[in-house]
């Protein structure tokens, strides 16, 4: 990566720091630390840890480190909405979300990835000791959780609803802060993008972000979710204007139109 942009995401992190910690981390510390106990501590999850390694792609930031997040604010979501479901019924969602997190993206490069994600899913899971069931559940919810895409509405099954909508809403919180703390940077170095080229891009990159704020489908992301993308939304534009400002100076005229170097 290029001076100009590692100094850039030098300062996304530190905007992304001094955000105040968004207000679901706050009041879903115990359905959090519940889920973050089953990922390290079930060994199914464990298992899928390893095995769905070699999927996910790291150098465009959905990697271990995304999945991880999701699988952990999933299970959340699915403990903080489920008190509908019998409790039986939620601790086994929960297991369910983390296991659609660590999948979700394991087709992440593909067109329709998400369609090929579910598939992938199919694969993987055909040896785990998972009802077909569960199997379809997860399959079903990583079918629906790419944005921008035209969605069968679900009939008469809380249960596919609430996984899905789950797993949609923690991939979307990623959205935010860390999209501009890792997830952009990431992506330019693997685009390998010029400075001029992620200038142009830019702002419709804010306007997808922007746009992602009513889509939340569960009722704890549509409460929580439009302060994370807010907060990403602030960083974003900040850190824009700072790009603008660092192409156009002398001090780092080499980097405005020659590719990213890693």
């Amino acid at each position: 990566m290029n001076k100009l942009l590692t100094e850039l995401k030098i300062e996304a992190g530190k905007l992304a720091r001094s955000q105040p910690t968004p207000q679901f981390y706050r009041d879903a510390e115990t359905q959090l630390e519940f889920s973050h106990g089953m990922f390290f501590d079930h060994p199914l999850v464990i298992r899928l840890q390893e095995d769905v390694l070699p999927f996910l792609y790291d150098e465009y930031a959905h990697g271990i480190y995304h999945s991880k997040k999701v699988s952990i604010e999933a299970g959340a979501i699915v403990l903080k909405d489920g008190d509908h479901l019998p409790p039986e019924t939620v601790r086994e969602l929960v297991l369910l979300a983390q296991f659609c997190g660590l999948l979700h993206d394991s087709c992440r490069l593909d067109d329709d990835h998400a369609i090929r994600g579910a598939e992938t899913s199919r694969v993987i899971l055909n040896k785990y000791p998972l009802s077909e069931r569960n199997k379809d559940l997860i399959a079903k919810s990583i079918a629906r959780h790419e944005a921008f895409k035209p969605l069968t509405p679900i009939v008469d099954d809380p249960e596919l609803e609430l996984l899905s909508g789950a797993l949609y809403d923690a991939d979307k919180f990623r959205w935010g802060p860390d999209n501009f703390s890792t997830t952009l940077w990431e992506i330019c170095d693997y685009e390998d993008w010029s400075v001029n080229e992620i200038i142009e891009k830019f702002p419709n990159g804010l306007d997808m972000i922007k746009s992602i704020e009513s889509t939340f489908r569960t009722d704890t992301g549509k409460k929580y979710g439009p302060e994370m993308i807010e907060q990403g939304m602030t960083i974003g534009a900040d850190i824009y204007k700072r790009l603008v400002e660092m192409a156009a100076s002398p001090e780092y005229s080499p980097y405005n139109k020659d590719k990213p170097t890693v």
